[in-house]
């Protein structure tokens, strides 16, 4: 009972804040998003800047700048676009022999959708060299939803990833030169997959008579998990006017489990189920995925150029080559679905400027370069990732001594994302063919606009 009553409160934690997040902004489907006072400056320099209480997720050593305490709350709104550019996509076939070949029907409308990610954090001095925190945020995310009857139905319809991270920190001031930090996190994630069906290939596939052709329906994975991992941090004062800083986040590793059901499934199917082996291809059941999302290391600098002028530079990498293989399991022990990445580690570069135009008043600016961890050859719907530019904006207002109010506005320019799909045409795999070849391209863009309270006290 205890242990059910625990996982319940964990979901309506998740519900309260992971569920927020929609769209992925860093490279694959991590999302950088975690203040707004950083998104002026695109995010550059974070590891360094130390501005606010916020750098216990970017740098948590950087809370040895901040005396007192200190909390920040931001919301950050994120509008991404992907549009499917059809470019020679085959339909799907109703049977193994190449008979009844289903309508391509449209290119699936726009596949993002408007989401909102909030961050909270609060930061408290112990004593003049020790410091202690705790950060609540989203640090990764993911949702693409196509229309229901496109034409890449059967590679992807809905898919669906949230998590929700819980991060206390300790920093450590060892002298005017150089703070160390380190933190736990504790993050759950759930993820939901949705996808049509072409029955009538699996039954064909399964040598299961009755189905009639064209017939399809659909099916939908979810699964969840938690875990926990750490994160370390080591800032320098390398001059009167340069910060340099060092932030490390590990890897989490999970196995998520859920399950799968089967919606619209035809009589023949649903009378075969009840005896199996005869055909369990469309069974509902218990599944089990493995996932490990990437450990990500960052180098910033933070330096004052004058009293009115500062510029901030990062470069950071982010170990997406963890992610190489998406296998899906049922309690069985046979593969359900089985999804190859092969993602490679990702490199992102940032440049910003803030400019303090009079005491209450900061101006922010920033670009960045941010690298995908996809392969032209394995891209999918479910992630039309590419690499994207950032060009940003800023400003900070602060209202008294103890409070200021950050907003950002941020355009990422995102490469078009070739497809080319044909589908494993392996028998043996029947869930994962006949779905016909999806080629093509996706148009992307998103906007994110934050906004941010900060509060000394």
């Amino acid at each position: 009972m205890k242990r059910q009553r625990n996982r319940l409160i964990a979901s309506a934690v998740a519900a309260a804040l992971a569920s927020f997040a929609g769209g992925a902004l860093a490279g694959g489907f991590q999302l950088t998003e975690q203040n707004a006072s950083g998104l002026g400056n695109a995010y550059a320099g974070q590891a360094a800047a130390a501005q606010d209480a916020s750098t216990i997720f970017f740098n948590p050593a950087g809370m040895t700048r901040l005396p007192g305490r200190q909390g920040v709350a931001a919301l950050n709104l994120i509008r991404p676009s992907a549009e499917f550019n059809n470019a020679g996509t085959t339909p799907a076939i109703s049977t193994i022999t190449g008979t009844g070949p289903f309508a391509l029907n449209g290119t699936g409308g726009d596949a993002g959708d408007l989401a909102f990610v909030p961050n909270a954090y609060l930061s408290w001095q112990l004593t003049q060299q020790l410091f202690v925190g705790v950060g609540v945020n989203v640090p990764f995310g993911l949702k693409t939803d196509y229309d229901p009857n496109w034409m890449g139905r059967f590679h992807a319809l809905k898919s669906e990833f949230k998590s929700i991270n819980v991060n206390p920190s300790v920093a450590f001031k060892v002298n005017e030169m150089i703070s160390i930090a380190a933190g736990v996190n504790w993050q759950r994630v759930e993820a939901e997959l949705t996808k049509a069906v072409n029955y009538s290939f699996l039954a064909s596939a399964g040598g299961l008579p009755g189905v009639p052709a064209l017939t399809e329906g659909s099916n939908k994975i979810e699964g969840d998990d938690h875990t926990w991992g750490y994160n370390l941090g080591v800032l320098f004062k390398v001059g009167p006017k340069t910060d340099v800083g060092v932030s490390y986040r590990s890897k989490m590793s999970y196995t998520l489990q859920g399950s799968v059901n089967f919606f619209n499934r035809p009589a023949a199917v649903q009378a075969a189920l009840v005896a199996p082996p005869v055909f369990n291809q469309a069974g509902d059941g218990a599944i089990t995925a493995d996932v490990t999302l990437p450990d990500t290391i960052s180098l910033g600098v933070r330096h004052e150029i004058n009293p009115s002028w500062e510029v901030l530079a990062d470069v950071t990498r982010t170990g997406w080559s963890s992610l190489d293989n998406l296998r899906i399991v049922r309690s069985n022990g046979s593969v359900l679905e089985e999804t190859p990445f092969d993602w490679r580690d990702t490199w992102r570069f940032g440049l910003g400027v803030n400019y303090r135009m009079s005491q209450p008043w900061t101006l922010r600016f920033g670009v960045a370069y941010d690298q995908t961890p996809t392969k032209d050859a394995l891209r999918t719907p479910r992630i039309p990732d590419q690499n994207r530019t950032w060009l940003a904006l800023g400003a900070q207002y602060r209202i008294s001594q103890a409070g200021a109010i950050d907003i950002g506005y941020a355009h990422l320019f995102v490469r078009d994302a070739s497809i080319n799909l044909s589908g494993p045409p392996a028998l043996s795999a029947p869930l994962v063919a006949g779905r016909g070849a999806l080629r093509g391209d996706f148009d992307g863009h998103v906007d994110i606009l934050s906004i941010q309270y900060r509060h000394s006290f």
